[in-house]
């Protein structure tokens, strides 16, 4: 599940460097498409807030996880030793 956030959160990333670079593309190279540097800079700021959470969810969503494989580890292996005590 956490490889699912990091990907989405390099994608992100990704699209941010691309919206922060095309505000040093003048106008004339950019037909159809927003002009205003204000607005790419404003895109690419939210693009890379979006990439820094997703990260950081698939960073605790990823601790998380480690958790619950080491507790039901030590679960079974304390049974283990239960039985073999019995």
């Amino acid at each position: 599940m956490s490889r699912n956030f990091y990907v989405l959160a390099g994608t992100l990333v990704l699209l941010s460097l691309v919206s922060g670079a095309m505000t040093f593309v003048p106008s004339s190279f950019q037909p159809g498409l927003p002009a205003n540097a204000s607005l790419w800079k404003t895109l690419a700021l939210f693009l890379l807030l979006g990439g820094l959470i997703s990260m950081l969810v698939g960073s605790m969503s990823n601790l998380f996880e480690q958790v619950d494989r080491r507790t039901e580890a030590r679960r079974q292996s304390e049974r283990k030793r239960r039985q073999k005590g019995l």
